[in-house]
């Protein structure tokens, strides 16, 4: 297990140029699935998730080349389908929750897709009913085997487009059934469709293939299906939830960061949020630029004077990904934030670290946490912590690096499945961190 050794309180300085996003890339990757002609992708991310699920694609007989750093190409002529219902599948598709989305295109493609339950982090029930009730929806028979914990969707004569209303805005779910839909015969429309920018770039890419998809960008979906899709070359966007953390690290350190290259129209409500808690950010370009916050940074209220309320929700909404960044953040304002996790039920847990460093935080149940700013009239400690997910992961990191002295943190796997190379980037804008095996 590695471990990240942080000397906190160091002021940084420089440019730091965010990740491809992992979420995209993770559908982006499925979706190749569907096309025998070769498609190359750029800007993929170099991070534990994303490696794993391009190794299964190598194990499905999916052709990989690697073109440059992020750069692939992938042509999947020849799949050897018999290894969906092998050991080995079941063991590494069981460690990866992005793997669920290899069901989609298989399904709309070959007619059959099976996946073990997949992993991923700890952050409460998430369940995969969407996913296979859309399937069933397009026509699909579902079984399950419990004892083996292996799903499996079977349309042997095919699939057959529909109109369905999705009982929750699932991005994963919205994907697999998008990707399922565009080789179904007639049109699809799915309503209550996740609309979050990796969606809409995972249907710009379909189109670029020859899908036939209308409403890119809200919430109602309508796919005619082709009989068969071709080549592309697609660019994954930029990591807005790296970008989201690099803001929270300027500000709790009193940094002056640039963020490179950011896609500022892909942003949504993320910098307004940031500017909610009194973080100062300015656009310059497709640059976002931080000033050092030697004053600190005020929370806002409402009109009415009441407490502000910082609360996640479905794209256009304020991605759940960000919030214990807010969180932390929080930590060193000036006045007090409620942090509403409506999304996941366990994802405020990794509280109590933030506490055990002089954090005044009160939990108020799985969903809502209280905080109450130092505005750094009271410095975070150095402690040692474990990492329990990837986002409360860099959260904790991100405490670490504005803590008075020396921190470690203890299972940066979890870290690394979402950030690339993060030691070495931050060591660059002049962090003291240290990877130690």
């Amino acid at each position: 297990m590695g471990t990240f050794k942080i000397e906190g309180g160091q002021a940084l300085k420089g440019n730091i140029t965010p990740q491809g996003a992992k979420n995209e890339a993770l559908q982006i990757l499925c979706a190749v699935l569907l096309t025998n002609e070769e498609v190359k992708i750029d800007n993929i991310p170099d991070i534990r998730d994303v490696n794993k699920l391009i190794e299964i694609l190598g194990n499905l007989g999916v052709k990989i080349q690697k073109l440059g750093k992020g750069s692939f190409s992938f042509k999947s002529d020849d799949l050897h389908l018999d290894y969906l219902q092998s050991e080995k599948f079941k063991e590494e598709g069981a460690s990866l929750r992005g793997s669920i989305m290899i069901v989609g295109p298989l399904l709309g493609r070959f007619g059959k897709g099976y996946i073990p339950k997949p992993g991923g982090d700890k952050i409460g029930r998430r369940r995969l009913d969407t996913h296979f009730e859309g399937f069933i929806n397009l026509g699909a028979k579902f079984r399950y085997n419990k004892e083996e914990r292996f799903y499996g969707v079977e349309a042997p004569n095919g699939l057959k487009g529909k109109y369905m209303l999705l009982e929750e805005a699932s991005v994963t779910g919205t994907a697999n059934i998008l990707m399922a839909a565009v080789l179904a015969e007639g049109e699809t429309t799915i309503y209550n469709a996740a609309c979050e920018p990796y969606l809409q770039q995972l249907c710009k890419m379909l189109v670029s293939m020859g899908a036939d998809i209308q409403g890119i960008g809200s919430n109602l979906l309508k796919i005619v299906g082709v009989k068969s899709l071709g080549g592309c070359t697609h660019r994954v966007l930029p990591d807005m939830v790296e970008i989201g953390s690099w803001i929270g690290l300027a500000a709790m350190t009193k940094s002056e960061l640039t963020i490179k290259d950011v896609s500022w129209d892909d942003l949504g409500v993320i910098p307004n949020t940031f500017r909610k808690l009194g973080v100062q950010l300015e656009r310059k370009g497709d640059d976002i630029y931080i000033p050092a916050h030697k004053d600190g940074y005020e929370v806002a209220s409402f009109i009415d004077g009441s407490i502000m309320n910082i609360s996640d929700a479905p794209w256009p909404g304020f991605t759940p990904d960000l919030l214990s960044i807010m969180l932390v953040v929080a930590t060193q304002a000036r006045g007090s934030v409620l942090i509403h996790q409506k999304m996941f039920e366990s994802r405020l847990f990794f509280v109590d670290k933030l506490i055990d460093m002089g954090a005044k935080i009160i939990l108020c149940d799985p969903h809502r946490a209280t905080v109450i700013g130092h505005d750094f009239q009271s410095q975070l400690k150095a402690t040692t912590m474990t990492s329990p997910d990837i986002r409360a992961g860099i959260s904790l990191l991100i405490a670490a690096l504005s803590a008075k002295g020396i921190s470690t943190i203890h299972n940066i796997e979890q870290i690394d499945r979402g950030y690339e190379n993060i030691d070495e980037r931050l060591q660059a804008i002049g962090a003291k961190i240290t990877r130690v095996s």
